[in-house]
């Protein structure tokens, strides 16, 4: 008995702003690649097909295109960073570690500590009396 048949595989090749046909936003889409191969014993041995897709991060909607819109889709694509060290440079967050002088005055914003010029400091108690009764509740 001889088992066969095919596989297919999805690899992510970029993450591009498009406005999506579907749900006619402007967001984040994934670039992807779709290789389907032919198995041999569950061993993928030869690519029988490739696509190409993108896939809207808003609603889920995806569409097929060619090869060639793919490549240019990925080679305009901001550079993937290689690992995660924090959100990425440009993108208008703070970078680790924190340049610049720090929002809170330079000091601690935990308990016990003023956080910002002129509030209170933080006494550890909720800043309600606690449960109250209102009149008609039982």
């Amino acid at each position: 008995m001889i088992i066969f048949g095919t596989r297919r595989t999805v690899q992510q090749l970029a993450m591009v702003l498009l406005t999506c046909g579907t749900c006619h936003r402007t967001a984040a889409n994934a670039l992807l690649k779709i290789v389907t191969k032919f198995t041999l014993f569950f061993v993928p041995l030869f690519p029988v097909r490739t696509r190409y897709a993108v896939q809207c991060t808003a609603c889920g909607a995806s569409g097929q295109i060619d090869k060639d819109r793919a490549e240019q889709m990925q080679a305009s694509a901001p550079p993937a960073p290689s690992g995660f060290a924090g959100p990425a440079p440009g993108s208008g967050m703070p970078q680790p570690p924190y340049p610049g002088p720090s929002p809170y005055g330079g000091q601690s914003p935990y308990p016990g500590q003023q956080a910002y010029p002129g509030q209170a400091a933080y006494s550890g108690q909720p800043p309600y009396p606690g449960p109250q009764q209102y009149p008609g509740a039982r």
